[in-house]
């Protein structure tokens, strides 16, 4: 199994499954595929979409690339998880709501967001 032909097959419209997509996941965080590689895979992506296990299949090969904070002692525990985009006002009012119906809220940043502060 290798990148290009992971690129190809979704390039030619096809399902890749999850070995394929677990493969991409372990290979990009390990630094073993190049950005421009995956930059590719992205666009076929984007272009032609992924059905319902495809989308399954890379959320949780996401997930599961990084550590997983266990939170099952607090029971069902929800997040409101935000792209990072500039301006997230949902969450500053959807978080203490639910947090107010006795809801469990786990507010986290995912990997790729950071916080740039200006030198002074």
């Amino acid at each position: 199994m290798n990148i290009q032909e992971i690129i190809a097959k979704k390039r030619d419209k096809k399902e890749l499954n999850k070995e394929e997509i677990d493969f991409f996941i372990k290979e990009y965080t390990d630094g073993n595929i190049e950005d421009y590689q995956a930059a590719a895979l992205i666009m076929a992506i984007y272009i032609n979409g992924m059905n319902e296990d495809e989308t399954t299949n890379l959320t949780l090969a996401m997930a599961h690339s990084g550590d997983i904070l266990d939170l099952s002692e607090l029971g069902n525990v929800v997040d409101k998880h935000s792209t990072g985009g500039v301006g997230d006002k949902v969450t500053l009012i959807l978080a203490p709501i639910i947090a107010s119906l006795e809801i469990p809220v786990a507010k986290m940043s995912g990997r790729g967001l950071r916080i740039y502060r200006r030198n002074n």
